[in-house]
């Protein structure tokens, strides 16, 4: 994984994980996800185009997946970490 620095200059690895939403897609819903690119350490959400999926890309030198799946769960978006195929 390539390592890219952020604006002060500390080592930052980016990881993307998805995860898969545990209810369907509402407008509720996507108001979390919004206010989750606020988390500390989540650099980016995606919505798949499935609406069932979420793709996280995440400073792994600050979070793990755990922490993201946990810390995505108390923002109110009820999510399970997907393992690759």
């Amino acid at each position: 994984m390539p390592i890219r620095y952020n604006s002060v200059s500390q080592p930052m690895t980016k990881v993307q994980k998805h995860f898969r939403l545990q209810r369907p897609l509402d407008e509720s819903l996507m108001q979390q996800i919004a206010d989750a690119n606020s988390i500390y350490g989540i650099e980016r959400i995606v919505i798949a185009p499935s609406r069932e999926e979420l793709m996280v890309e995440f400073d792994a030198s600050r979070l793990r997946t755990t922490e993201v799946e946990t810390a995505l769960q108390r923002a109110g978006i009820p999510v399970v970490a997907t393992v690759p195929a």
